[in-house]
C-alpha cells in the first residue's frame, strides 16, 4: 500500500498529471451531461460518427502539414455534426444511415492518406495513437487545461439555463415546436458542442472510445433511476469519478489512458446494472 502511495505521490509532483486528470475529468463531465439526451433521442452513435470525421481530418492536417491541426479538425468535425442532423431527417437517409455513411468515409480516407502520405516512419503508431488515445498522459498541456475548463462553463451553463427546453427536445420535439420551442436551434447547439468536444477529446482516450464516454455514464444511471434529472446528475457524478479512476489506474498499472477510463466505466455500468436488476425485483414483490 505505501509503494502504492509513494508512485502516485511521484506522478502527481508533476503538473502535466494533473493536466491530464482535470482535463479527463472536465471532458467526462461534458460528454456525460450531452450523453443524456443523445441516447434518449436514439442519436448515440453521433459520437462514434464524428470522432472517425475528426481523425479524418486530422489525417488531412498532418499531410498538409498544417501546423495547427485545430484549423482543419474543428471546422471539419463540426460541419459533419451539422451534415449529420440535416441528413437525418432526410426521408432517404435516416439517422443511423448517415452516421455510418459518414463514419466509414471519413475512417476510410484518413487511413488511406496517412498511408499515401506518410508523415513519419512508423504509421502503426500514429495511427493506433490517434484511435485509441495515446499510451502516456504526459502530453497535454496548460492550455488545453483552460480551453476545457472554458468549455466546460460553456455546457454547465447551457444546460442550467435551457434545462427545460432540452427536456422537451429530448423527450418530444413534436410538442415542443407546439409550444414555440426552436427544436432545430437546439438540437444544432447539442450536435456542435458534441463535436467541439470529441475534437478535444481525441488527445486523452482517442477517436475509438470517445463514443463511450458518451454512452457508458448515461445507460448506467438508466439502469438505476428514472427521471431525467435523476439520471443526469448520476451520469455526471459517474462519469467524472470513472474518469478520475481510469486515469489514476493508468498511472498505477501504465496502461493507456483511455482504455482504462472506458474499462472503468463499463465496470461501472456492469454494477449498476446489477443493482437495477436488484432493486427492480424488489419493487415486483
Amino acid at each position: 500500500m505505501s509503494e502504492i502511495i509513494s508512485t502516485l505521490q511521484y506522478y502527481f509532483s508533476h503538473s502535466l498529471v494533473w493536466y491530464a486528470l482535470i482535463v479527463g475529468m472536465l471532458i467526462a463531465l461534458c460528454s456525460s451531461l450531452l450523453g443524456v439526451s443523445l441516447v434518449l433521442k436514439r442519436f448515440s452513435f453521433i459520437g462514434d460518427g464524428l470522432s472517425h470525421v475528426a481523425f479524418g481530418s486530422m489525417a488531412v492536417a498532418a499531410v498538409t502539414g498544417v501546423t495547427d491541426r485545430m484549423i482543419i479538425i474543428l471546422p471539419l468535425t463540426v460541419l459533419s455534426a451539422v451534415l449529420i442532423l440535416r441528413t437525418g431527417r432526410n426521408t432517404k437517409i435516416r439517422g443511423d444511415a448517415s452516421i455510418a455513411m459518414i463514419s466509414a468515409g471519413a475512417l476510410a480516407v484518413g487511413y488511406m492518406l496517412m498511408n499515401i502520405f506518410p508523415v513519419s516512419a512508423n504509421i502503426s503508431a500514429d495511427v493506433c495513437g490517434s484511435l485509441f488515445g495515446s499510451t502516456s498522459i504526459l502530453t497535454l498541456r496548460e492550455s488545453d487545461v483552460w480551453l476545457c475548463l472554458a468549455m466546460s462553463v460553456v455546457v454547465l451553463i447551457f444546460f442550467v439555463l435551457f434545462y427545460n427546453r432540452i427536456f422537451s427536445v429530448t423527450f418530444d420535439e413534436s410538442f415542443s415546436r407546439a409550444t414555440g420551442v426552436n427544436s432545430d436551434c437546439y438540437n444544432l447547439i447539442i450536435a456542435i458542442i458534441t463535436a467541439i468536444i470529441i475534437v478535444i477529446a481525441m488527445n486523452l482516450v482517442g477517436s475509438l472510445l470517445i463514443s463511450a464516454l458518451i454512452i457508458f455514464p448515461a445507460l448506467s444511471a438508466m439502469r438505476v433511476f428514472r427521471s431525467f434529472k435523476s439520471v443526469t446528475v448520476c451520469s455526471a457524478v459517474l462519469s467524472v469519478i470513472c474518469a478520475g479512476t481510469g486515469i489514476v489506474m493508468s498511472v498505477l498499472c501504465s496502461t493507456p489512458v483511455g482504455a482504462t477510463i472506458v474499462t472503468a466505466d463499463l465496470t461501472a455500468f456492469l454494477i449498476f446494472s446489477i443493482v437495477g436488476i436488484i432493486t427492480s425485483k424488489k419493487c415486483r414483490k
